[in-house]
């Protein structure tokens, strides 16, 4: 073990035993693929690919922490303002990673249920098809979730709720004097009903939200954490160091109804 590791370690026990309140839900926006990919002089293809295997790790560190749900912002509704061929490459990359939730042995030793959020609409068909397969071949899991923001915008999200709302209005389905703050979260994602998020995570020194998920992060009054490492070097220690901002805000605010990690 070299030395770096070895203290990494060490920092990593120190930071654990801060963290005694495990937030419930964790959103990260994940920044920085492309700048990684220009630091490193490498393909920007090959950035998110790096990306993507950092992903993968956070299904073993959210199973280890008892994070149960983990929303990533991976592709939002303004990014289709990309170039072609870099979008033609991250289609294919998120079809090659969705297809694997059906064969990836996490996924079903930890019983994940892979969730996609987001305007499918304007995705591509054929990715739609992947994307309906990982969802029915875990559809039964209830152990840990995993969300997938893709053609996300914050507020996209709330306008399609208010359509849904005002079409059952229209029909005489619903009251209006019924509408409550619960109407407008379960016509959120398709109905999925996500927790509210405890904790923003953003990677890339980039100081926003990007109104990610605003109706459950910042309607709870999410706490907030902003690193500096592109999100292909996020590591264990960076998520620990978010955590123990939550844990932080949940000493400070006394909230109730917490969790408390084994």
């Amino acid at each position: 073990m070299t030395l770096r590791k070895y203290v990494d370690l060490l920092y990593e026990r120190y930071l654990k035993k801060q963290c005694i309140h495990v937030p419930n839900h964790i959103a990260i926006i994940q920044d920085g693929n492309r700048r990684f990919a220009r630091m490193k002089k490498v393909d920007v293809s090959m950035g998110h690919r790096l990306g993507a295997q950092t992903t993968e790790r956070m299904l073993d560190w959210a199973q280890e922490f008892g994070i149960r749900h983990i929303t990533l912002y991976t592709f939002s509704t303004e990014n289709f303002k990309r170039e072609h061929e870099e979008l033609e490459e991250l289609f294919a990359l998120f079809k090659e990673k969705i297809t694997e939730v059906t064969t990836d042995k996490r996924v079903h030793k930890y019983r994940i249920r892979v969730k996609i959020i987001g305007d499918k609409r304007i995705l591509p068909d054929d990715l739609c098809e992947c994307i309906e397969k990982a969802e029915t071949a875990t559809e039964d899991y209830n152990n840990f979730y995993l969300n997938v923001a893709l053609a996300y915008g914050g507020r996209n999200e709330i306008v399609l709720a208010a359509r849904s709302i005002l079409t059952d209005v229209k029909k005489g389905i619903l009251n209006p004097d019924e509408i409550k703050i619960s109407t407008v979260t379960e016509r959120l994602h398709d109905g999925l009903n996500l927790p509210p998020v405890d904790l923003i995570v953003r990677t890339g020194n980039d100081n926003r939200t990007s109104n990610f998920l605003p109706w459950l992060a910042n309607g709870n009054e999410s706490a907030v954490y902003f690193c500096a490492p592109y999100w292909p070097n996020f590591r264990k220690i960076d998520l620990l160091r978010g955590i123990r901002i939550y844990d932080q805000r949940v000493r400070s605010s006394h909230l109730p109804n917490v969790r408390v990690r084994n």
